[in-house]
């Protein structure tokens, strides 16, 4: 048996190799480029696939007994105009993720680990925390794409398909910045920091380390059928954690409260015209108290978040500034 980590190049693939070919485990990563710095390198395979290329994903040894992952997908960074969003997302994120299963199915492997997003569930509509069924309603593109595979996967299971689907919340960690980089940008140069209402909200994060153990969890217990919520334990409201980000960093940035809906409007208008600072998925919500239930995942897995929003916001902008002097 082995595991075969689609995106396994890229930032919740390579923490998860590591944890496999750290425990023993024959690993093989699939991507469309190979970063060779990487430690991962020195005890697992690698295998250049494009997974919008079927004839790519076809020619990777996927054997009855192996454990799939498709990390690989686009984000919400860069920010992509409207009008080029739905063909940006849907090659990716939904049709290379169908060729993935199409690839399992004829080889008779039936145990994936699908990471999905937690934006399919769109505003909410129940308080939170936000339980696994609560009604998708997705409202952009990437969040759609993510809904329409899971409706996928989860038909496929009455053809035998074991499928582990993570909605993980804002993943933080080492190497990636994405939309923080706007914002600690600010804290660098000490100028005002404005929030998208009066931040007294709670806008829940999960590691990158604790995602990877997600996955090998569900793996170790030979792939459990179900939708996992990914998220940090009593995550702080978003003024307190900014403005302890600000203190750690001795700037002088001070918090600018907002009345969201005229910077929604704001925000709205600017994606229309193609000029966005923001994707919907990203503002609509921003303003919301977003907690997700995890208590389903850490018993039916056996898992436990380990990192904090606290823990994860500092150490992401101490790397920020790490990155940007070298």
């Amino acid at each position: 048996m082995k595991h075969i980590i689609f995106g396994g190049n890229g930032f919740v693939g390579r923490y998860t190799a590591r944890d496999l070919v750290d425990a023993g485990d024959e690993v093989l990563v699939c991507d469309i480029a190979q970063d060779r710095e990487l430690a991962i390198y020195q005890k697992a395979g690698f295998q250049k696939c494009d997974i919008t290329r079927p004839e790519d994903v076809a020619r990777v040894p996927i054997g009855p007994d192996d454990v799939v992952y498709n990390l690989a997908a686009r984000m919400l960074h860069p920010i992509i105009k409207r009008r080029a969003r739905y063909e940006y997302f849907y090659s990716v994120d939904y049709h290379g993720a169908v060729n993935i299963v199409e690839a399992m199915e004829r080889a008779g492997c039936n145990r994936l680990i699908q990471f999905s997003t937690d934006m399919v569930y769109g505003p909410l509509q129940t308080p939170p925390p936000v339980r696994v069924d609560h009604p998708r309603v997705p409202i952009g593109e990437y969040s759609a794409s993510k809904k329409a595979l899971e409706d996928y996967c989860i038909a496929k299971r009455a053809d035998g398909l074991r499928v582990s689907i993570f909605r993980p919340r804002l993943i933080n960690g080492p190497g990636r910045v994405g939309i923080l980089g706007m914002l600690f940008n600010l804290i660098r140069m000490s100028l005002p920091v404005p929030l998208i209402g009066n931040g007294r909200n709670r806008y829940q994060m999960v590691s990158v380390f604790d995602c990877a153990s997600a996955a090998v969890c569900s793996a170790r217990k030979g792939v459990v059928n179900g939708e996992f919520n990914l998220g940090s334990t009593a995550p702080p409201d978003v003024r307190t954690l900014l403005a302890e980000v600000i203190r750690e960093a001795g700037s002088k940035s001070i918090l600018v409260p907002t009345i969201a809906a005229p910077a929604k409007v704001l925000l709205r208008a600017l994606d229309r015209i193609n000029l966005p600072i923001l994707v919907p998925e990203q503002f609509e919500i921003a303003d919301h108290d977003y907690v997700v239930d995890i208590e389903p995942t850490i018993h039916l897995l056996d898992w436990m978040p380990r990192h904090s929003d606290q823990q994860m916001m500092n150490e992401a902008y101490r790397q920020f500034l790490l990155a940007r002097n070298a």
